[in-house]
């Protein structure tokens, strides 16, 4: 089975993930969150799976570029409709199997697909 990666093509990480994820025999489902997106509906299971803290990128320009409003009382609800409206405020890479999902690309995770 393919895992699906949510990536930026410039994002360094990223790139290390998806080449390292390629040596380890992965058939792989590139989705670049910039250009295509990532559907509401799996940013919602991985908010559900690993809480929206874990998925909602806080430390991006995009964050430091939201009005006080936009930052302030975020629900797991309210970090999707962001996401959605602002993808690159989604921690990256997002690999899924399907049944598993990691964000990042440190030893946990890479202990997990590799």
């Amino acid at each position: 089975m393919a895992l699906t990666v949510y990536h930026l093509k410039t994002c360094d990480t990223c790139r290390k993930a998806i080449k390292a994820l390629k040596e380890a025999g992965h058939d792989l489902a590139l989705v670049d969150v910039r250009a295509d997106g990532m559907p509401p509906s799996e940013l919602e299971k991985c908010v559900e799976s690993l809480g929206h803290d874990k998925v909602l990128n806080t430390r991006s320009t995009t964050w430091r570029g939201l009005n006080d409003t936009a930052k302030s009382d975020v629900t797991a609800q309210k970090a999707v409709a962001l996401m959605t409206e602002h993808p690159t405020l989604i921690k990256r890479p997002i690999i899924t199997d399907g049944a598993k999902i990691t964000i990042g690309w440190k030893a946990d995770a890479q202990g997990v697909w590799t």
